[in-house]
């Protein structure tokens, strides 16, 4: 197939991913906070940074009063914001359009129906009360859509290609909301001086339902979520399906599809991938945990290097379709 077609439904998946976990994010942690154990993760203010830095990689002065409705209105409903939820389901919707003779028409239904819901959404009512029910709506039809994807879509090169984007997006958005959850467990430590930002359960049990894990979490280990049994379950348990090392096996998997490279050759994006889930195969819980901080960053650093070495080796990088909000931080003073 064109590259330009390739590039189309790769990112469509991606999208599609991305506008998932920044609703279930803002939700989880907008809700988590009405009845949070302690005053700094109840402050909306607290809140609302995380979810900026999270979304739009923008760290916020201590100093900056954010206003709940321009936060709100930023991350759902802005078209102007290129990080927004409204912004990733019209370049969903726009990429399905570019590539709709590849997909089924019960596929392309289902994007065209969030994307009308969302365009006509009440800014006024999203704003006031209805935070979750808009949420909630763009978690269940992506839900829907990937149904639709795995259902009625023949397991080929196309199928393979969206799913490459969908567990890409997934692994670049969980190692951010990752690294947004430490930096509020730090947070939460310096400001109380103590350690009960290490061994407060409260940041770790949000970070699991922003990735849908908690349920599972607690299954598997039997005890209340912890900064390291946190860890561990979402980076290194392949069998949960939200996790680092789950989304890599998948990646490599469909890479296999595309490439067909039995050796893959460096500098390669099949390489890489590669190079990256075999690391992972062997990563202790240890190995992170002592230097947490540089190792998330690190994992972002590598998985923003694969998804150039992907558009590099198969798509056409020049589409304008593309947009990529969290390339670099940024500081509001």
């Amino acid at each position: 197939m064109l590259a330009r077609v390739a590039n189309n439904l790769f990112w469509m998946g991606r999208y599609l991913e991305r506008s998932e976990h920044l609703a279930r994010y803002l939700s989880v942690n907008y809700f988590s906070s009405l009845d949070a154990p302690d005053d700094m993760s109840q402050s909306k203010q607290f809140v609302f940074r995380s979810v900026m830095y999270m979304s739009a990689n923008l760290i916020v002065a201590p100093e900056v009063e954010l206003k709940e409705e321009e936060v709100l209105f930023n991350v759902g409903l802005n078209t102007n914001a290129p990080y927004s939820i409204i912004n990733s389901m019209f370049k969903a919707y726009e990429n399905a359009r570019s590539s709709r003779d590849l997909i089924s028409t019960e596929l392309f239904e289902a994007i065209n129906t969030i994307r009308n819901d969302v365009k006509n959404y009440s800014v006024e009512d999203f704003i006031k009360s209805n935070l979750y029910d808009f949420t909630t709506l763009v978690t269940n039809a992506t839900s829907s859509i990937r149904t639709k994807i795995q259902s009625t879509l023949l397991h080929d090169e196309v199928y393979a290609i969206i799913m490459l984007g969908i567990y890409l997006e997934r692994a670049m958005q969980v190692s951010r909301i990752i690294n947004s959850k430490v930096s509020d467990a730090s947070a939460e430590k310096e400001y109380y001086s103590s350690t009960m930002g290490e061994t407060h359960g409260y940041q770790w049990s949000t970070l699991l339902k922003c990735v849908s894990s908690y349920d599972m979490m607690r299954r598997f280990y039997k005890k209340t979520p912890q900064r390291k049994n946190t860890l561990e379950f979402i980076i290194l348990n392949s069998q949960c399906p939200r996790s680092i090392k789950n989304c890599l096996n998948e990646i490599h998997k469909y890479i296999a599809i595309i490439s067909k490279e039995k050796n893959p050759s460096n500098p390669s994006a099949s390489f890489s991938i590669a190079k990256m889930k075999c690391e992972y195969d062997y990563k202790l819980i240890e190995d992170i945990d002592d230097n947490l901080q540089e190792c998330i960053g690190q994992l972002v650093t590598k998985l923003e290097i694969i998804a150039e070495q992907l558009e590099e080796d198969y798509f056409n990088i020049s589409n304008a379709c593309i947009v990529k909000p969290h390339q670099k931080q940024e500081f509001i003073y």
